[in-house]
């Protein structure tokens, strides 16, 4: 089995952020090559500024899309970089922001990067949660061509 290539999946979750140091410890083991992707969702906006229920007016901020994009864009940048500083040790770091579907995106990333293996973590949620929000490591499990490593970090009381 040959790894030359990791790419790690990461968001601004201490569950990506463990998925990360985790696949940075797997990526020093076979000295490869880590590919860091860091989705951007589009953010939904609306142009009402009238409460629906009830049809009074709402204080909205003074932003618009461009704004918003611009400051999506600053922090996947700052997340990306505090995750080389903190894991990267000498190791040689790719770094990709897309924008788009997270799965997809993550997907689309490792064939651009020829990664060997991807690794993400999840949130472990269940139930009517995992209905309402789906599920980023289950679509790239199965919609991947290569092996994906998924890290699940267990939530304890402290």
């Amino acid at each position: 089995m040959k790894i030359s290539k990791i790419l790690i999946g990461i968001d601004d979750s201490k569950f990506a952020e463990y998925a990360a140091s985790y696949g940075f410890d797997v990526a020093r083991t076979f000295n490869a090559h880590v590919g860091l992707v860091h989705i951007v969702e589009p953010a939904i906006t609306t142009d009402t500024s009238t409460d629906t229920i009830m049809g009074m007016p709402l204080q909205t901020p003074d932003y618009n899309e461009m704004n918003l994009l611009e400051f999506q864009k600053d922090q996947a940048e700052s997340i990306i970089e505090r995750t080389i500083v903190k894991y990267a040790h000498g190791l040689q770091v790719t770094h990709f922001n897309e924008y788009g579907s997270t799965a997809d995106g993550i997907l689309n990333c490792s064939k651009e990067f020829k990664a060997d293996l991807i690794v993400i973590g999840t949130h472990s949620r269940s139930g009517i949660d995992r209905l309402l929000m789906g599920s980023v490591a289950e679509s790239v499990v199965r919609n991947s061509h290569i092996p994906v490593l998924v890290v699940p970090m267990l939530e304890t009381d402290e």
